[in-house]
């Protein structure tokens, strides 16, 4: 059932308050994600986030016409990513404090027949809890079993269904047998919006322990080419240093007339290494 105008109204002035008011956001799938599930969200964000859905369409004309009232805002990007099964988590807070909220409320789920498979389904050995007369059934999916306490055994762990693929009726069927719910369902994070950037949610894996090592790591090899080269920069400077001691010292050691006060305890050591 169509919106009528007054709540149609209602709802383009929610979602500009919210680009106004807010700086950030994330983009986020929603597809197997019900209602119950996204009240439940709302609840844990509340103070932190806000959460928007809504109809593409209406979601990318309210971005248009904020947009045109708004003409040097950034936000225009944000309509090319109303495609899909999708929703908006606007915050000014942490977006990695309102990831963790989002990812964090998720739901087991049962293998539907003809879904695609969002991760890989490996089934444990062991038993099954199966009366013998069902052998055939588990032959049928090649899976390896013997009776064991009157029930059948899996022999092996089986890897049933692989991530992307369909859910046959039999591997579903098979699952809801040994009450396995293999599946989790919950807000896919799929861009974030950053006063103006648009980005993969990817980025935010990336920590300030990961920024460091990378930084260290570049900061090695700057190092390892200026001393190669021979041209001095901050990043070789303090090796300069110390080679430049080390070749003093090395001289310094072989004279006897002569020493330095940091020389002092090397040829002290030299001359009684006891």
């Amino acid at each position: 059932m169509p919106l009528s105008a007054e709540r149609k109204a209602a709802y383009f002035e929610t979602m500009k308050t919210l680009m106004a008011t807010y700086s950030k956001c994330f983009i986020v799938d929603i597809d197997n994600v019900g209602s119950m599930q996204i009240q439940t969200t709302r609840l844990a964000l509340r103070g932190t986030a806000e959460i928007l859905m809504g109809k593409n369409t209406m979601m990318r004309k309210c971005i248009r016409e904020f947009v045109e009232e708004n003409p040097d805002t950034p936000i225009a990007q944000l309509e090319d990513c109303c495609r899909g099964n999708v929703g908006f988590v606007f915050t000014n807070g942490d977006l990695g404090a309102v990831r963790e909220i989002l990812e964090s409320n998720v739901r087991p789920a049962p293998a539907k027949v003809g879904s695609s498979a969002p991760a890989d389904v490996i089934v444990p050995k062991g038993p099954t809890g199966c009366d013998p007369g069902q052998t055939a059934f588990f032959q049928t999916l090649q899976i390896a079993t013997k009776i064991a306490k009157g029930q059948i055994e899996m022999t092996n762990d089986t890897h049933l269904i692989s991530a992307g693929d369909k859910v046959t009726a039999s591997q579903a069927a098979l699952l809801q047998k040994l009450g396995i719910e293999p599946f989790t369902y919950g807000m896919s994070l799929l861009k974030v919006y950053d006063s103006g950037s648009l980005f993969d949610a990817k980025v935010l894996d990336i920590t300030d322990e990961v920024l460091t090592a990378k930084f260290v790591a570049a900061l090695n090899t700057i190092s390892k080419l200026s001393l190669a080269l021979n041209i001095p920069t901050e990043a070789s400077v303090t090796h300069s240093v110390a080679n430049a001691f080390k070749a003093i010292l090395a001289v310094t050691v072989e004279l006897e007339n002569y020493s330095f006060p940091k020389a002092e305890i090397y040829k002290a050591y030299l001359a009684d290494p006891s």
